[in-house]
């Protein structure tokens, strides 16, 4: 369906951002008067478009032989990228409202609206952190990125660690010498983090940590030992791939992602990738044998897609046409798959269809027994497919060894036995192979570190968005019952996507739910589900 509800960007001399009426007479300045730094970063993110076509490639048609070339390609294109986005044509127009050394908006700062100020904010952030990074630096990592994720690929299908360390090795060495030029008052870890989540650190996500952990292990516990363990046994049959994908698209479209302006591939680790709010690309993994795997890598990954596809066009390539950061993100894909995706209330619709999708595989399986199945909590061993309780523990593990690995100089080599160990210790599991233990996500092989934490940060503020949003919408439940996912979509882009990046994290949250990141929120909900299928106390 064409984006016809999405918000847009109206300008005019007596209507400000987004509809806000001026005060007669004041002089205030919006985005519109910022356009030679809008058509220059646009064409800044012109070349970033093309970069992340070629990764997108490398990730699902490039041939096996092309892998040396393309590692040249995206180094050439990344130091372009760079040198527009730090060089003199940059700093000549960025300094005409900023100054280049503080961030300070020159003049009265109160002569600008909301919108421009955050654009002239933003944009001096991403400058700043640029100019730190010496362009040779920026090369070599993006060269080395491109051939270290191209080695995991194969050392993952070969479940061989040994072939994939000696590149892992440059990675964390070229993080550190990053986190090095990008300055840091703790720990380098922290410089790391700010890329994914501004303003976050260390020390803000151990207690965050601790104390949600403090809340789930004894709820673990109560489900662990509780009499009642669903049999999700039918899962696991024979279901046809294409059949998988073909119903993950009825789900995607219901959702309101644009197969217009996106589409669907397969790929070893699901993802999504933005070109521009009218090219989202996601893919997906398929499994014979789970029927699970890929229906809830495309819900996930479509969340992921809505967001990007519900930012503004008009402001494509500048910060208030950017995501707000990798939580705020990781919150729209996992309200979809599991706030939305594991609901009861959305299988009553759904569920139907897929019986008639794969009659065979679910026959004599009701409603009750499939949505039991479907929020079965068991530790795993691969993260993308544990449960919404033991998911957070899987990001543990990560955040624990990547701080060992960038604060404490942990040897690559003892990578893989402290991976197992941590397994053991905090899921009871031992992973039977590299393939489903140290291998099994991309991120470390692209230098990715300090973005795992976020896929927590993003399950605490997924609960807390959709527990608002059942407050606004009439009838949530009801419309989610009857297939029409298409308010609560719309409710995420007034509120989330169309700001892009105007508000800080802490700010959103605050102004949409009316306080700030509170974990309880995710614990109550998990209560609220897991009680009645396993009859807890």
């Amino acid at each position: 369906m064409a984006h016809s509800h999405r918000p847009r960007i109206v300008f005019s001399e007596e209507i400000g951002y987004n509809g806000k009426k001026r005060l007669e007479g004041a002089a205030v300045k919006g985005v519109k008067d910022l356009k030679p730094l809008i058509e220059y970063l646009q064409d800044i993110q012109h070349l970033s478009s093309a970069i992340s076509l070629l990764h997108w490639d490398q990730e699902t048609y490039m041939p096996p032989g092309a892998g040396g070339a393309r590692a040249e390609q995206l180094s050439a294109l990344g130091g372009l990228a760079h040198d527009k986005s730090v060089g003199p044509e940059m700093q000549r127009i960025l300094s005409q409202w900023v100054d280049l050394e503080s961030g300070a908006i020159k003049g009265n700062e109160e002569t600008w609206d909301e919108a421009a100020r955050a654009l002239l904010r933003e944009s001096w952030r991403d400058y700043h952190k640029a100019t730190k990074l010496p362009s040779e630096f920026v090369r070599r990592f993006g060269k080395a990125a491109s051939i270290s994720e191209q080695v995991w690929v194969e050392a993952r299908k070969k479940s061989d660690f040994s072939r994939f360390a000696p590149h892992l090795k440059t990675m964390i060495a070229l993080k550190k010498e990053e986190a090095d030029y990008l300055g840091y008052q703790r720990s380098p870890y922290d410089a790391l983090l700010d890329a994914y989540e501004p303003g976050m650190t260390v020390a803000q996500l151990v207690p965050l940590f601790a104390s949600l952990r403090a809340k789930l292990v004894p709820l673990l516990e109560q489900i662990v030992h509780s009499p009642i363990q669903p049999n999700g046994d039918f899962l696991h049959r024979s279901y046809p791939p294409e059949k998988q994908l073909a119903f993950g698209q009825k789900v995607l479209e219901a959702m309101g992602y644009d197969f217009n302006c996106g589409r669907q591939d397969i790929s070893a680790h699901p993802f999504t990738t933005s070109f521009h709010p009218t090219d989202v690309r996601i893919t997906t993994r398929v499994d014979e044998g789970d029927l699970l795997s890929s229906l809830f890598s495309s819900i996930h990954e479509g969340g992921h897609a809505l967001y990007d596809q519900g930012l503004n066009p008009d402001l494509y390539g500048t910060p208030l046409g950017e995501a707000r950061s990798l939580g705020i993100h990781e919150s729209q894909s996992r309200l979809w798959e599991n706030g939305i995706g594991r609901s009861k209330a959305l299988w009553r619709h759904f569920y139907p269809i897929l019986q008639k999708t794969f009659p065979e595989g679910l026959e004599g399986v009701d409603l009750e027994r499939f949505y039991a199945a479907i929020n079965r909590v068991q530790p795993s061993l691969i993260r993308v497919e544990a449960d919404e309780l033991t998911y957070n523990l899987h990001i543990i593990i990560r955040f624990e060894i990547e701080r060992a690995l960038i604060e404490e100089n942990l040897p690559v080599e003892a990578l893989p036995a402290l991976w197992n160990e941590k397994m053991r210790l905090y899921l009871g599991l031992t992973p039977p192979s590299d393939a489903q233990g140290v291998l099994q996500d991309i991120h470390w092989s692209g230098g990715a570190f300090g973005y795992f934490p976020t896929y927590t940060l993003g399950n605490l503020y997924a609960i807390q968005f959709l527990n608002q949003a059942k407050k606004e919408i009439p009838d949530l439940e009801g419309e989610s019952a009857r297939g029409n996912l298409l308010p609560l979509k719309q409710w995420l882009n007034e509120k989330i996507h169309r700001w892009g990046k105007q508000y800080a994290s802490d700010e959103l949250i605050l102004r949409i739910t009316g306080e700030t990141l509170n974990p309880d929120y995710f614990v109550q909900y998990l209560k609220e589900k897991f009680t009645p299928i396993y009859r807890l106390a």
